[in-house]
């Protein structure tokens, strides 16, 4: 039985949350207040798994989770309010080395917490695979400088080109999106479209961080938008982005949830909408770390269709359930670690 520390200042959040996991049948919980006592919880229980809140008396999530980190790293998966500010020091928590988030559907203490048990469970079970990324970058190497940042940046419209790069990316992805695109330069010649699993109040901070760090524009796609080169489109969460054609131009557009597929933004429905308007010789297609299957089969088509596909490797991967899946199918071209897959789309892109 997997042990599972629980930290939250809310006595009804951590009734609840317990609750969810000893439920299942396959957990030990151990809960604590504040982050004092999950550092102290941490050395003296050792959980396997820790879920923990970001704002709280004594010491908040954040510092408790540096000093995790430092002392006993283990997985942790984050538990913070669907807020803009919530969203901010999720992805810094991700930054220290937090594997996953659950988000708190009804703010900071939650009466429909029930909602999200599902999910919770299997973040907690996917934490307890994932390969941990300890701050300051991947281990032994430091996060790699950014391309430079032009002095303004020029759009082209996509149908002046010759290609389009897509990445499907789920838990882990933020933080190895900030290690590949800033790589990419200025002048990359391909527009990038990223499906990153993510709810709806995440995605505009993570692209407006995401733009602060790349040579490339990066927005989130929001609304209809034409597909330009020298731009990285961010699909809204809880939505689906798809690929269409208006006035002669390719656009993306952000549709509600498709209730046929798992996983938001869809990956497959992203890669499909793309096949359905280009020949497969013009995509390339990057499977990064996250858990499930969301998009295999549409990379597998675009490579068996004359496509490029690069799938994570398990050495890079913080979970390796998208990329293996991929690899599975034989739908990789190559088979890379996150820090070697910038220079290589580099190099598709000149030839």
């Amino acid at each position: 039985m997997k042990k599972v520390l629980i930290v939250d200042d809310s006595a009804l959040m951590r009734r609840q949350l317990s609750a969810m996991l000893t439920q299942t049948g396959s957990f030990e919980v151990r809960t604590a207040r504040n982050g004092s006592e999950a550092v102290a919880e941490n050395l003296r229980f050792e959980p396997d798994v820790i879920t923990l809140d970001i704002n709280m008396p004594e010491m908040d999530g954040m510092t408790a989770l540096s000093l995790i980190m430092t002392q006993r790293p283990v997985p942790v998966v984050m538990v913070s309010s669907l807020t803009e500010q919530g969203a901010l020091a999720t992805f810094e928590a991700l930054n220290l080395g937090a594997v996953d988030y659950v988000t708190k559907p009804g703010g900071t203490i939650s009466l429909s917490l029930a909602q999200v048990r599902d999910e919770l469970v299997r973040k907690v079970n996917a934490a307890l695979r994932a390969r941990l990324r300890l701050p300051g970058g991947r281990p032994g190497r430091e996060r790699p400088p950014p391309a430079p940042r032009p002095v303004s940046r020029v759009l082209t419209p996509a149908a002046e080109r010759d290609g389009l790069l897509l990445i499907g990316v789920s838990t882990g992805g933020p933080r190895t999106l900030e290690d590949i695109l800033p790589l990419l330069p200025a002048d990359y010649p391909y527009p990038v479209l990223v499906a990153q699993h993510m709810p709806a109040a995440f995605t505009r901070t993570f692209a407006d961080r995401l733009n602060g760090l790349c040579a490339l524009e990066v927005v989130e796609a929001s609304s209809p938008m034409p597909v330009e080169v020298g731009r990285i489109y961010i699909a809204k969460g809880g939505a689906d982005m798809v690929l269409t054609e208006r006035a002669g131009r390719l656009t993306v557009l952000s549709k509600p949830e498709n209730p046929d597929y798992l996983w938001h933004p869809s990956v497959t429905l992203l890669a499909r909408s793309a096949l359905a308007l280009l020949p497969a010789s013009q995509l390339t297609a990057v499977m990064l770390t996250g858990m499930g299957d969301d998009g295999a089969d549409a990379f597998a088509d675009i490579r068996r269709q004359g496509g490029r596909t690069i799938a994570e490797s398990e050495a890079s991967a913080v979970v390796f359930g998208m990329p293996g899946e991929l690899i599975a199918r034989n739908g990789a071209s190559m088979v890379l670690p996150a820090e070697r897959i910038a220079a290589q789309l580099g190099l598709w892109a000149r030839r």
